[in-house]
């Protein structure tokens, strides 16, 4: 079965920190561009951070920038979301994302595959 299972969220005090880890079964993500969205409860959906199949180019919005680290493990098949000094407006669903032949990473449109979404909360 072709799927990504996001895991590792939950909810965390301001400032804390939580890793999100992105699992890919039925394919491989090398040759793919790998990324995060997220979604809050009335708000639009945003992209977070992604990577493209080298490595070589990464995005990130501008509000995680300095406190999110994106990174990806082809040899394991795996994506991983790193979130430091989290805040209250970092609340939302994370979702993990996969695409061949993507022309702008901000657009989920291009994304081939998507993950079923982990909650991650900041709240005290």
């Amino acid at each position: 079965q072709v799927q990504l299972v996001e895991s590792g969220g939950g909810s965390v005090q301001p400032g804390g920190s939580l890793t999100l880890y992105c699992t890919a079964s039925g394919f491989k993500l090398d040759g793919y561009v790998v990324g995060w969205f997220r979604q809050a409860p009335g708000k639009e959906r945003e992209g977070v951070s992604f990577i493209d199949p080298t490595e070589s180019a990464d995005y990130y919005l501008d509000s995680v920038k300095g406190r999110f680290t994106m990174s990806r493990d082809n040899a394991k098949n795996t994506v991983t979301l790193q979130m430091s000094s989290l805040r209250p407006e970092d609340t939302a669903t994370y979702y993990c994302v996969a695409g061949r032949f993507v022309y702008d990473v901000r657009d989920g449109k291009y994304y081939d595959y998507w993950g079923q979404g982990a909650q991650v909360t900041v709240s005290s």
